[in-house]
């Protein structure tokens, strides 16, 4: 948090403005990092814009400010539903007057009829649930304004943007003392797992969400809880309630007036109430990752174990995304997992369209290293950067099991390095030199491991002699290689003549057949490299 306060005002006096992704767990103390950021901008001698997605976020955002600098000669006002029309208008005077040092809002503050005197920064909470045509708004209200972006899961497009350079990330991953993960648990949906859930719940005292996604069954859903468990106090609470309505159940809901809240995902953003610590969500497989991880995110806010239950229908098929999605929710359990969480998303719903508006693309469909190495020969060619040409990486077609075990490297982010680092490999000399750092860093070397780097010096061999295409079958080795790169004429004259293998000359390559007898692929890749030496030499 410390580490993201000091880097937001660094970058907040430099020349260019600041574009700055803040993400951190839900109670991490984002807010604090903005309200640091607020009151630099302020004492700067201009205004500062809060933009958050709800009413009731938006009111507790208010609250928190006004709070904490009410110590200071500063006005803090803010714009929603919950001010009546003439209280808005004289606070819209004030904004273009100068009069008001910081205004907190939702989707009111991009409205036509709203000017800034001199807006100097812009903060964005909860960002995955704002459009990007709305943020891309905001940023035109003032040409060289400093936009400061909060969120525990950004949407694909945004992370992508800061892995990218095109926007800096500031990572909070120190969690509050005494926070303990919340245990999440996937199952079919059941009466009687729903029934014992919340008896546990209540018999320690505490209250229980539970997320029922649909306004026109939300009622049928609290008569089937009240069977379940007779002495539960239910409270129902959604977004098409009259004005007012919702935010009386809710504060009677804090107030302890009620056992269960039975709501939509109007609870997603801004509650924080330390003694609700069991969550139930109903049809977990319609939620995106980012709201499954803000909905747990509004249990576990104490030092009291809290419990997350996802249920899906028993006889219902489940898309393949689905299946990812709670499957990673199940995974990343762990305090301060929202950004790995987040690059899981962007895993399986791709980076979307960076200059345009889409939030979700089709990574997967080319792989992120390819959408990466396209990304940067385009940005290369509007620089006018003569592009490196990259050789050829061989294909490699092998019957084997080649793989980091988990017993052998446990920690997600250390494995997903360590492959990187293997897919960068190119000469026979580093994969030597990974070997001994395997051997001294994590001990002796597994099997699959080591096929692993035999697979390597296989392609890095095959590289360095021009074969396109190694491919082990049965009792035999298939090599492709391009004419003029690894052979010469005088050295096929002695190809053709070697016993056991087959040779194909085609106009653009040549075809070798390699026949032995029965054995490892490996010793067939050894026995074929040495004799390939020795024929071309």
């Amino acid at each position: 948090q410390n580490r993201a306060v000091v880097a937001v005002k660094k970058e907040m006096e430099e020349a260019q403005p600041m574009d700055r992704l803040i993400c951190g767990d839900v109670g991490y103390g984002k807010t604090e990092v903005a309200l640091r950021a607020a009151f630099k901008a302020i004492q700067d001698g201009k205004q500062v814009a809060l933009l958050a997605p709800t009413t009731i976020l938006a009111s507790q955002h208010y609250s928190t400010f006004r709070e904490r600098l009410a110590t200071f000669p500063l006005t803090v006002e803010m714009l929603s539903r919950f001010k009546s029309p003439k209280e808005q208008k004289a606070i819209i005077s004030s904004l273009t007057e100068g009069k008001v040092d910081l205004v907190v809002g939702t989707h009111r503050l991009l409205s036509r009829d709203i000017h800034f005197r001199d807006l100097g920064l812009v903060i964005i909470d909860e960002e995955q649930r704002f459009g990007v045509q709305h943020k891309e708004k905001l940023k035109k209200l003032k040409g060289l304004v400093d936009v400061l972006t909060l969120t525990a899961t950004p949407i694909p497009r945004t992370l992508y943007l800061s892995l990218a350079g095109i926007k800096n990330m500031s990572v909070i991953e120190t969690p509050p003392s005494g926070r303990l993960p919340v245990k999440t648990f996937l199952y079919p949906s059941d009466d009687q797992l729903i029934r014992q859930v919340i008896l546990r719940e209540l018999d320690r005292g505490g209250q229980v969400y539970y997320v029922h996604n649909r306004v026109e069954t939300i009622e049928g859903a609290a008569l089937r809880i009240r069977r379940l468990v007779p002495s539960a106090r239910i409270a129902v609470g959604h977004g098409q309630m009259r004005d007012g309505r919702l935010e009386q159940i809710m504060l009677d809901f804090m107030e302890g007036e009620s056992d269960i809240l039975l709501c939509t995902t109007i609870i997603e953003n801004g509650l924080d109430i330390p003694r609700v610590n069991t969550l139930i969500v109903e049809d977990a497989q319609n939620f995106g990752l980012a709201q499954l991880y803000q909905l747990r995110g509004r249990v576990g806010r104490s030092s009291v174990q809290a419990y997350a239950y996802l249920l899906y229908p028993p006889h219902k098929r489940i898309t393949p995304h689905a299946e990812k999605r709670l499957e990673a929710i199940q995974e990343f359990t762990e305090l301060g997992s929202g950004y790995y969480l987040a690059l899981r998303d962007m895993e399986i719903r791709g980076a979307g369209n960076i200059l345009g508006t889409r939030q979700h693309g089709h990574i997967a469909a080319i792989g992120f290293d390819l959408y990466c190495k396209l990304l940067a020969s385009a940005v290369a060619e509007l620089k006018g950067e003569k592009e490196k040409i990259s050789e050829p990486i061989p294909q490699i077609d092998l019957p084997v099991t080649a793989f980091v075990p988990e017993e052998y490297v446990a920690d997600k982010r250390q494995k997903i390095s360590l492959y990187q680092r293997m897919a960068e490999v190119r000469v026979l000399d580093e994969v030597e030199d990974l070997r001994e750092e395997l051997l001294d860093r994590l001990g002796p070397i597994p099997e699959e491991v080591e096929t692993l780097l035999s697979v390597l010096a296989l392609r890095c061999f095959a590289a360095k002699r021009g074969i396109a295409l190694f491919a082990a079958g049965d009792r035999q080795i298939k090599i492709k290689m391009s004419w003029g790169r690894g052979v010469t004429l005088q050295e096929l004259e002695r190809l053709r003549k070697h016993p056991n293998l087959r040779l194909t000359v085609k106009p653009d390559v040549l075809l070798l057949q390699l026949f032995l007898e029965p054995g490892r692929w490996d010793d067939f890749a050894r026995e074929l490299m040495s004799r390939f030496d020795e024929v071309t030499r």
